[in-house]
This record gives structure tokens, C-alpha cells and sequence, in this order.
């Protein structure tokens, strides 16, 4: 057999690869990338992952939070205004009744998908690289959903009657509320998304704060961590309940992945306007919102991974791979606007054509359809290189843009199919107005401000499980080198 010379070494091998390879710091082709890098250890982790907790706010946090609480100042001026002067301020008219306050809720529902998806499926599936970044996942969704509740309360005109007008509760006057209309499933639906997610990420962060508890050198920090650690020991015992508890609202939660996007896109497909009433609607709007929740979550966590020094935890592979689902989904949601077009056209539906050929790519809006189109079709086709997958730059100025482009997704859902409808005596156009835009960058800032806070108070990368993770990969707890780190 030919013989062939290490480049590396004096050692000769039939291989295409030598053995030391590993040592030479490259690795043989088709073998991942490691999920943990270095020489790590229980201590190391936990020195390194509970660090940034413990130093004091750096300048750039503390600019950024100030920066975040000027914004939610806004919103919560923004909201005031509405209370006092009624839905009048905002840029909705006849036929336009439907307009910013519908599509932030929806995009912010989307946004929170990934979480869940991260945390739960992706558990039951067993993939290993979700570890280091489910924490990030499920602290997004939950302020994303605060933000998007906010918007269908605001909407009723007088919030304080909602709960009365929306929640079934013992009324002497026998009112109940309509429970054919989806906007009584939506309270419903996303009630219970929220409910569960915040469950979800509260158990796993038990082990946590009792780590938290145990190395504080603060009496209050001891005494804060301490209580909602829920005394928690560490013992076999607690492993055993903790474990069973994890799996079951994993499996509770996966259901809502599709359950939640499904209700909200029938608020759209039940009714009879052109450009909404399509059986496509459901996979495509659930499609999206993982879309969108994956590029939200990479768009948060790579400033995150930088400067909270994780990169040995959240390493090249957990990147490329959420690159990798964004590129399915992104395919996803571009056939799902293909096969709008298509439905309108095979329909042979005047009403529909006109909105898919002609109201949406020539109208007055056609900027923000085109907008749609480069950011959610165009953008994500980089992700088929791995130089795309594996570069910083390109992942956040993609994931950047892929939320701009599901933001005008949902804007061309909601005003185009309702500026122009049957009848062309009662079209308009639609100017948001300056509350309208209050209202949008104050949430971004108020959910902001929540991460920073969130950041700065709890690891953001889940140390029991990444130490587990280690030992598994370092003690051959039934993965391999390959499916795991390099030795």
C-alpha cells in the first residue's frame, strides 16, 4: 500500500489523515466543530459562566440600560397618551381599523417562538447544542410576549374593561364572551404560551440560583437568591423530581410551538378579506415566527457572546447551526409566499389577484412588499456557504435584517389586504402616526432593558447544563468525540 508523509510530523500513513492531526490544531473534514472549547472543568465553568453576575456593571452595560430606560419612558408616555385620548392618536382609519397595534403584536409573538422551540423540542430531540443557548431562548420569549400583550389591550380602547370583556368569569348578567371569534382564542392561546414558557425557564434556572446562593459573599444576595432557589440541595432526590418535572413541561410546551402561531394566523384566515382568507396561513405563520425568533435570539446573543467572554460555551457550531434552521425556515416561509401567488392566480379570484399582483408589488406600498422580499427570501440564501454560517458579520447583519423583513412580512398582511378591499369608494391610505412609532421603538427598549437586567442578575448560559454536557463529552456519556468536543 502507498505511503504518504505527515506534513506535521515524521510519521507515514495509508490515511489521507494523520492520526495527529488534532494536534496540529486542524480537524479531519466532516467532523463538527466543538460544542465546549478548551480544557474545561466544573470550576472553570463556573468561575466563567457566573462571572459577569458577580463584577459590576461595566459602562457599556450601564450606557445601554440608560439607553433602554429612556425608551421605555417613551413607551409608557406613548401609552398614556393613548389611555387619555383613545385609539384616535393612532394612524388607524375605515377600512384601515387594523394596523401598527395588530402587526408589533404578531411580530412579537413570532420573536418568542424560538425559545420554546430551543428549549422543548429541541430537548425531546436530544440535540446537544441547544445547551449553552436555551437560556438566551427562553428569557426572549417571555419579554417578547410582555410586549406583544401589551398591544391587543391597548387596542380594546379601554383597557380596564379587557379582562372583563375577554375572560369568562360567574357574571349575574349571563355575558360571556364570543368563543367563535380567534380573537377570544388568541387571549387563550398566548395566556398559556406565557404561563408555561415562564415555568419552564424558571425550573431551569433552580439549580442556578442556588449555585448563586451558595458562593455569594452578600447576605442580600444570599437571602434573594436564596429564596427563589426553593432550597434547593443538589441531592439525588431533587436530580430525580427536577429531571421528570423538565420533561414533562417540555412535552407540554411543544404542542405550543404550533398551537400558539396557528391561533393568531386564524385571525387573519377565517375572515373573508383578499389576501388573508388562504389555508396556507397556519404552517406559513409558524414557519415565520421560528424565522424570526432565531434571527432575534442571534442577534441578541452575539453582542452577548463577545462581551460576556462565552465564546468557549456558545462556540462556532451552535452559530452555524442556528444558521442552518434559519435557512430551512427562511425556505419555508419563501414557499409559503409562493404559493400565495399561486393560489390567487389558480383561484381565478379577481379580488385576490388583485392584491398579490397588482395592490401589493405596484401599489403605494410596493417599497415595504420589495422590503419583505430582500430581507426574508434574498438574505437568508447566504447561509447555503459555511463561510456565511461561521462569520460573526454575516450572521448579524443577516439576523438584523431577517427581523426588519418579518416586521414588513406582517405589515403587508395586515394594510394592504385592508387599504384597498371590494370596495374602491371606501379605500385609503394608512400614515402611522408619531404614537404609532412611540409605541414600536418603546417596546424594543422596554424588552431590551428586561435582557440587560436579565443578563446582569442570572447566568445567561445554563451551568448545570453545560457542566453536564461536559462530563458527557469528556467521560463518554454516550456521545462521541465527534458529536461533541475535540480532545
Amino acid at each position: 500500500m502507498r505511503t504518504r508523509r505527515c506534513a506535521g510530523c515524521t510519521k507515514t500513513s495509508a490515511a489521507t489523515i494523520c492520526c495527529t492531526s488534532w494536534e496540529r490544531g486542524r480537524a479531519p473534514p466532516l467532523v463538527p466543530l466543538p460544542l465546549i472549547e478548551g480544557s474545561q472543568d466544573d470550576g472553570t465553568l463556573n468561575k466563567s459562566l457566573n462571572a459577569y453576575v458577580w463584577q459590576p456593571p461595566q459602562r457599556g452595560w450601564l450606557a445601554l440600560f440608560l439607553i433602554g430606560l429612556a425608551g421605555t419612558g417613551v413607551l409608557f408616555s406613548a401609552i398614556a397618551i393613548t389611555i387619555a385620548k383613545g385609539i384616535g392618536m393612532w394612524g388607524n382609519n375605515i377600512p384601515v381599523g387594523w394596523a401598527f397595534g395588530i402587526i408589533n403584536f404578531v411580530w412579537w409573538i413570532g420573536i418568542g417562538h424560538a425559545g420554546t422551540l430551543i428549549s422543548a423540542i429541541l430537548l425531546l430531540f436530544q440535540q446537544k447544542w441547544r445547551t449553552s443557548i436555551n437560556r438566551f431562548a427562553e428569557a426572549m420569549t417571555l419579554f417578547a410576549v410582555m410586549q406583544a400583550g401589551l398591544f391587543p389591550i391597548l387596542h380594546t380602547g379601554r383597557p380596564w374593561f379587557a379582562i372583563y370583556w375577554l375572560f369568562p368569569y360567574p357574571s349575574t348578567n349571563s355575558i360571556w364572551p364570543q368563543f367563535k371569534s380567534p380573537l377570544m382564542w388568541d387571549v387563550f392561546a398566548v395566556s398559556t404560551y406565557f404561563i408555561t414558557s415562564l415555568l419552564f425557564w424558571y425550573l431551569g434556572l433552580i439549580p442556578d440560583l442556588a449555585s448563586l446562593r451558595d458562593s455569594s459573599s452578600s447576605k442580600r444576595a444570599r437571602i434573594a437568591y436564596g429564596i427563589f432557589a426553593l432550597g434547593w440541595r443538589g441531592s439525588a432526590r431533587h436530580w430525580h423530581h427536577y429531571k421528570i418535572a423538565y420533561l414533562l413541561l417540555a412535552g407540554l410546551a411543544t404542542p405550543l410551538v404550533l398551537s400558539v402561531h396557528t391561533i393568531v394566523s386564524w385571525d387573519f384566515a377565517l375572515s373573508i378579506l383578499p389576501g388573508w382568507h388562504t389555508t396556507i396561513f397556519p404552517p406559513y405563520f409558524v414557519a415565520g415566527a421560528v424565522f424570526s425568533g432565531f434571527a432575534m435570539v442571534m442577534t441578541l446573543m452575539i453582542p452577548a457572546r463577545r462581551y460576556m467572554k462565552l465564546k468557549h460555551v456558545i462556540t462556532a457550531r451552535h452559530l452555524e447551526s442556528m444558521a442552518k434552521v434559519m435557512l430551512l425556515t427562511g425556505l419555508i416561509v419563501f414557499y409559503g409566499y409562493l404559493m400565495e401567488h399561486f393560489a390567487a392566480w389558480y383561484s381565478g379570484n379577481l379580488y385576490e389577484e388583485h392584491v398579490f399582483f397588482s395592490t401589493r408589488p405596484r401599489g403605494p406600498y410596493a417599497w415595504a412588499y420589495f422590503t419583505q422580499m430582500f430581507c426574508n427570501v434574498v438574505v437568508p440564501q447566504m447561509f447555503w456557504t459555511r463561510w456565511a454560517r461561521r462569520n460573526v458579520w454575516t450572521l448579524w447583519i443577516g439576523s438584523v435584517l431577517v427581523n426588519v423583513g418579518m416586521w414588513f412580512e406582517r405589515f403587508n398582511i395586515v394594510v394592504t389586504s385592508l387599504h384597498q378591499d371590494f370596495i374602491p369608494s371606501n379605500w385609503a391610505m394608512y400614515y402611522p402616526t408619531w404614537v404609532d412609532f412611540s409605541l414600536l421603538f418603546g417596546t424594543i427598549c422596554f424588552f431590551g432593558t428586561l435582557f440587560l437586567v436579565f443578563l446582569k442578575f442570572i447566568p445567561a448560559v445554563a451551568t448545570s447544563e453545560v457542566k453536564e454536557l461536559n462530563h458527557e463529552l469528556h467521560e463518554g456519556g454516550g456521545m462521541s468525540e465527534l458529536e461533541g468536543a475535540r480532545p
